[in-house]
């Protein structure tokens, strides 16, 4: 390692400026922290980040993620764009999501079973792009003043119990935290010595664009046969699941058009001819998960720490989900305003949710194998998703209406998504977020909770007002992820609110102190 030239010093250092690294390195710089974001490639315009590839299904506590940091009113995409992964359908036919392929309908969901949504809630499911994401957090991560080096890989990295220097070819820099958002392949994993536990794939993934002789011979939208699954999203533009336990995938072999016509022809039982290749990439269903997200002063988040097939796109919104709860624990960590034991909650929390994730996609690929086991528990799931309840239970875990944490509370609000309360005056509690602090929400507008919450410096600010639906409650206590951390029913009681609080904030007198 190079130590003669003079090194710049940063709060973190992030690896990987994708989706999960930008947005970490945005709420980072939110709270006034120094972020130098390393990103291996010049250039990371890809055709496989922009549609039809790159699509993306975003769910609701990434909307609300966006939302809450003023960056949902840039996403266009969903506006102009019809999901192509769609069968069709209109009003109450219309196809909202699938398990495994089975589609659910928007006209079985019973939307009254989540009673905590509001009128004013954000949308539960949209459509974007990686490319449009990227920009729109990128734009925001240079506005906050975040240092990003492209053409910048990480060769090396030491810690310290005081910091980490950084190793890019014959540059390094020091920071106090380095934090891995560098993909399935992470550099940083690997240098770090993390476990990357799993279970091997069952079939290679291939996304390809095409040109086709015979494009009708293959049906539009998901298609799962008795050889594996496809999917024509428009004439051209083909997704292939081919059960070969990954075998392709892992060979490193280069793709022909010949390869793919053969794959294409036995998975969807058809002659379509393929006439040219213009863009393919393979993919499989490897689910593998870090036994620990942090090692030190090096953390993983999004396809650093887990991988999984990325059937329901689910991976993307994880890793958002990551980037949300690490930057504000992370933050108040570095400027010294850290409870004892906040940054082991990173673990304990995305841990759990990470592992229900990929037995979910686990469990689709299971019902898609091509053998008579598959086919007959598919056969059930498809009655099942026909239901009013099984609808709208695969809807609410599609779209993680259903997510959160476990914080040893019987409250059914207590690690949950605060509900976007709309006060008397049209605001909502979402749009109280956009500084990522901490919030007291008050509906009784009583003195000793204002009080209470200056005793906690800038982490926490007061909001009082009535809203349109307070669900009987008088009093919450959110964190700046907006998850509920504390509510109460029966006004003002900050010996009950007192030890909840400095769970998650220091208090100004301990500061002082």
């Amino acid at each position: 390692m190079n130590h003669n030239k003079k090194r710049q010093n940063y709060d973190v250092v992030i690896s990987g400026a994708g989706p999960v690294g930008l947005f970490l390195a945005c709420e980072l710089a939110l709270a006034k922290c120094s972020v130098l974001l390393l990103e291996k490639e010049e250039n990371t315009n890809s055709s496989l980040k922009q549609i039809p590839f790159g699509i993306r299904g975003l769910s609701t506590p990434t909307i609300e993620a966006l939302f809450r940091r003023g960056l949902l009113e840039k996403l266009e995409v969903h506006k102009r764009l019809k999901n192509p992964h769609s069968n069709g359908g209109e009003g109450a036919r219309r196809q909202v999501g699938h398990f495994a392929g089975i589609p659910f309908y928007e006209g079985d969901i019973d939307t009254s079973k989540w009673k905590y949504r509001l009128p004013s809630s954000t949308a539960t499911s949209l459509i974007s792009e990686m490319q449009e994401l990227e920009n729109i957090f990128s734009n925001r991560a240079e506005d906050l003043g975040v240092t990003i080096k492209r053409g910048f890989p990480i060769t090396d990295f030491h810690q310290t119990d005081d910091e980490v220097i950084v190793q890019s070819e014959d540059r390094s820099f020091q920071t106090e935290w380095l934090v891995g958002c560098d993909g399935a392949r992470s550099v940083v994993r690997k240098l770090g010595g993390f476990e990357f536990a799993g279970t091997e794939p069952e079939f290679t993934g291939y996304s390809a664009k095409v040109t086709i002789a015979n494009p009708e011979k293959l049906k539009p939208g998901r298609n799962v046969t008795e050889r594996g699954m496809y999917l024509q999203s428009q004439p051209g533009y083909l997704v292939i699941q081919d059960f070969d336990g990954g075998a392709f995938h892992d060979s490193g072999r280069k793709i022909s058009s010949e390869h793919l016509q053969e794959v294409v022809r036995r998975v969807s039982n058809t002659d379509v001819t393929i006439h040219s290749l213009e863009t393919v990439t393979t993919w499989t269903d490897r689910a593998r998960q870090a036994t620990s997200y942090r090692k030190g002063r090096i953390f993983l988040a999004g396809d650093a720490a887990h991988i999984h097939s990325p059937l329901g796109g689910q991976g993307l919104n994880l890793g958002l989900g990551d980037a949300m709860n690490l930057g504000w624990k992370l933050a108040a960590t570095i400027q010294g305003k850290a409870p004892q034991g906040l940054l082991d909650t990173y673990q304990t929390e995305r841990y759990s949710i990470g592992a229900q994730i990929l037995d979910w996609s686990r469990a689709q690929v299971s019902i898609m194998k091509p053998n008579p086991e598959a086919r007959a528990m598919n056969s059930i799931l498809r009655d099942l998703m026909g239901t009013r309840d099984g609808a709208t239970y695969f809807a609410g875990r599609v779209w993680g209406l259903f997510t959160h944490y476990d914080f040893e509370n019987v409250d059914p609000f207590v690690g949950r998504s605060v509900p976007n309360f709309e006060f008397e005056d049209g605001h909502t509690i979402g749009e109280s977020m956009l500084d990522g602090k901490g919030i007291l929400l008050d509906f009784r507008m009583d003195a000793s909770l204002k009080t209470f919450a200056t005793g906690y410096e800038d982490q926490i600010k007061y909001v009082c007002g009535r809203a349109k639906e307070e669900f009987g409650l008088s009093s919450i206590l959110i964190r700046p992820d907006g998850i509920v951390a504390w509510t109460s029913d029966k006004g003002a009681d900050c010996a009950e609110l007192q030890p909840v609080a400095d769970r998650w904030f220091l208090r100004h007198s301990k500061i002082k102190g």
